[in-house]
């Protein structure tokens, strides 16, 4: 499937990229803003930059106009993303930059690296119960729907979530799961529903080899093309389309 056809599917897609490492990432100012001045030399568009209270550092380009980069560094992880992207290689060209500039500008290496992943996320928006929705598209005959006969059952927190190796050696592992935003009902406090996303996510991540000098970007290309191969024959047919069928079956209710 092309990127197109998943933004089809949902009201936003998302590709991110995570670099997870052992240590603590550079936090001098003009290691910083030369890394990230690198990147906007590249991407020119990308004029945003800001810090947030967590002492996380992000560029990003303009969000309002729907479809946007953006690149963060956090205490132990770089982020960089693309928001509604066209095609995967305008994310990839972006990603492979920066897997190419942090041995040299962040001096991260092979060893630091603790695991690489790549993301591909969907938004669904939906004002009513997220977790009804979840129960009703996913659950179906599974062990837990069984919970929901009982006499004023409904659901009320359903957020699943699964990891699976996909290797022997379960060094590469794939993690997909479906987040409800909607609260919680609390006793003696009103039932609100919140005019919120359901976001489901396909993460492929890949642990360095102890006896192999990992390869982040040969690494980061196959994490891409087997991202790419689930969501076309598992994730888009048992987990988007029954979610997409259900949250339309609702809205006509």
């Amino acid at each position: 499937m092309s990127l197109k056809s998943y933004s089809s599917l949902c009201d936003d897609f998302y590709i991110d990229m995570y670099i997870n490492t052992e240590l603590d990432l550079p936090t001098e100012r003009d290691t910083l803003l030369a890394f990230f001045e690198r990147i906007r030399k590249k991407f020119p568009s990308m004029g945003c930059f800001y810090r947030r209270s967590s002492n996380e550092y992000c560029l990003e380009e303009d969000r309002n106009k729907g479809q946007y980069r953006w690149v963060s560094l956090e205490l132990d992880r770089i982020g960089s993303g693309v928001v509604n992207p066209s095609d995967l290689e305008e994310v990839a060209g972006q990603d492979r930059l920066i897997l190419e500039l942090v041995p040299y500008m962040l001096s991260i290496n092979h060893l630091d690296i603790d695991s690489l992943d790549v993301t591909f996320a969907m938004d669904f928006d939906y004002s009513g119960n997220h977790d009804e929705i979840i129960a009703e598209a996913l659950l179906g005959q599974s062990a837990m729907a069984c919970l929901l006969d009982l006499p004023g059952a409904k659901p009320i927190g359903c957020s699943p979530a699964l990891v699976v190796a996909l290797s022997d050696d379960d060094y590469t592992q794939a993690r997909i799961s479906v987040e409800s935003k909607t609260s919680v009902f609390e006793p003696g406090k009103k039932d609100q529903d919140r005019d919120e996303a359901i976001s489901l996510s396909l993460t492929i991540r890949q642990y360095p080899k102890t006896d192999e000098t990992f390869d982040s970007l040969a690494s980061f290309d196959n994490q891409c093309r087997l991202a790419q191969e689930l969501m076309a024959e598992k994730i888009v047919p048992y987990f988007v389309q029954p979610l997409v069928e259900t949250i339309a079956q609702k809205r006509l209710l």
